[in-house]
């Protein structure tokens, strides 16, 4: 019988074997570095992309917050403005209210009655003076009542004193003047 030793032969296979599955592990390591490095550029990309995209909405958003930062600068001048134009106004309105009040209480005064002082303070007005008697106060409340540029006379203070010998009614009183323009 003849011997036919198979055992360097069979070496022979699993050394081939072996390269053949060294060179399949080579090629999928190779093929899964590549895999691995063509994702990674891949999400490398789309994240210097939306970079990018984010750097260009910051700069809009800067840009949106300069001109935010604009407009309110300008609303708060046209706010200041309009509040000059109000006080020139209310000044222009106001104006001629001196002249108003002192022509009208030059009229409506009674004989027997005299003012010691006139203080005006926006639309009040407080009078302090003198009345030979009580009823000359009242016809004095009366003519402001009646007046088209005073309005609600308010008596604070009516007093008998003696000036000069002479009995006197000392009063205070308050009393508004009209806003509205009234021609007269």
């Amino acid at each position: 019988m003849i011997r036919i030793n198979l055992l360097p032969h069979r070496e022979l296979k699993r050394k081939a074997r072996q390269r053949q599955i060294a060179v399949l592990a080579g090629l999928v390591g190779s093929m899964g570095i590549a895999v691995i490095l063509g994702i990674h550029s891949m999400i490398d990309g789309d994240i210097e992309y939306q970079n990018g995209r984010n750097q260009y909405l910051n700069d809009r958003i800067a840009l949106l917050d300069k001109e935010i930062a604009e407009i309110r600068e300008i609303k708060t001048q046209t706010q200041e403005l309009l509040a000059r134009k109000q006080v020139v106004e209310a000044l222009q309105n106001s104006r001629s209210e001196a002249i108003h009040l002192l022509d009208q209480l030059v009229r409506l005064l009674p004989d027997g009655v005299y003012l010691q002082s006139i203080k005006q303070e926006g639309q009040d007005v407080t009078l302090v003076g003198y009345a030979q008697t009580n009823a000359r106060v009242s016809a004095l409340m009366r003519n402001i009542e009646s007046s088209p540029w005073l309005q609600l006379p308010l008596l604070i203070e009516i007093k008998a004193i003696t000036v000069n010998n002479v009995r006197q009614n000392e009063f205070h009183m308050k009393i508004k003047l009209r806003r509205e323009t009234v021609d007269g």
